[in-house]
């Protein structure tokens, strides 16, 4: 099976901002703030399409029924979806203090068939003035000190924070609180699930309905890892970001001559500097391949900054 290319699914939100579609090489679709855009998706409501080539038109969960060996090798999931959500964050307004349930609390709040959500990112582009990432609670928190601060107003005071630069990695499991700040891009990896609770959004208003947003405080808490404390940049292993159960997280250069895939496995590249071609495909920033386990090894040429996915083992 050949690499499979998708076309991006562009999600307007009231935080985001103009620049994804140019990054990935694209017009608009509509004047809205973009806030993301998901590259490779097994979410109901939004299934990436393959962009061309012999599947060019299909979803990629039609791909997957016809066939499962050829995609995954010898690992398929039990529930024959792939198991990632890839996408771009164009934070140009901070997002909302939240978290995501692990995959026990997942089935608990929504029924069977509902993942937790894991979650890496890597840092794009950020001011360095403005650019704040929040990720965990400060030392010591409670649950009970958390809605202290939101009857003070202190909310904000009681995350951990620092300032991300280009090329940070931040590894996020289920039940760490967290927010992008303003003025960021980022690549996402995650396990496929939507599910979301908000803590906190800034008292801000949405325009379109005058209204705040929905916050969901009490099914928030209960997921949030209070034990995990602070969550800062990761320290890459070589080459190695990430490395849990869910994906596994790589950085790495490629030139003339050199291969990527690997037999028997599934694994998807995100292009982040250069360009070139991967298996006789042309690509630039922001392009992103599934490389099938029936795929093997395939060549590259020109000068590519990538950032490879491996799925976990189910």
């Amino acid at each position: 099976m050949e690499p499979l290319r998708f076309e991006p699914i562009f999600k307007s939100m009231l935080w985001g901002g103009r620049r994804l579609p140019g990054y990935l090489g694209m017009t608009a679709p509509h004047d809205d703030p973009i806030g993301e855009a998901w590259v490779l998706s097994d979410v109901d409501g939004s299934l990436s399409r393959v962009a061309a080539g012999e599947h060019k038109g299909r979803t990629l969960r039609e791909v997957i029924a016809d066939e499962p060996a050829a995609v995954f090798g010898a690992h398929i999931p039990a529930d024959g979806r792939f198991p990632l959500l890839l996408k771009f964050i164009d934070a140009r307004r901070e997002l909302s203090v939240q978290v995501h349930p692990d995959d026990e609390q997942a089935v608990a709040h929504k029924g069977l068939g509902h993942r937790g959500k894991t979650e890496a990112w890597v840092i794009l582009d950020a001011n360095s003035e403005t650019s704040r990432i929040y990720a965990g609670f400060k030392p010591g928190m409670t649950a009970g000190d958390f809605r202290s601060a939101m009857t003070a107003g202190m909310k904000a005071e009681t995350l951990n924070s620092f300032t991300p630069k280009p090329g940070d990695c931040v590894f996020l499991r289920a039940g760490t609180v967290h927010a992008i700040g303003a003025d960021i891009l980022l690549f996402e990896v995650q396990q496929t699930s939507d599910i979301t609770y908000r803590l906190y959004d800034w008292d801000r208003v949405d325009a379109k309905t005058g209204m705040p947003r929905e916050l969901h405080v009490d099914a928030g808490l209960d997921c949030v890892n209070f034990a995990a404390g602070p969550c800062e940049a990761v320290v890459p292993n070589g080459k190695t970001l990430v490395d849990c159960r869910y994906f596994s997280l790589h950085r790495t250069t490629l030139t003339d001559g050199d291969t990527l895939g690997r037999v028997g496995e599934c694994r998807v590249v995100v292009v982040i500097g250069g360009s070139g071609t991967i298996g006789g495909e042309p690509v630039r920033v922001g392009s992103v391949l599934l490389l099938p386990a029936a795929g093997g090894v395939v060549p590259c040429t020109g000068m590519l900054e990538l950032l490879e996915c491996g799925l976990g083992v189910p």
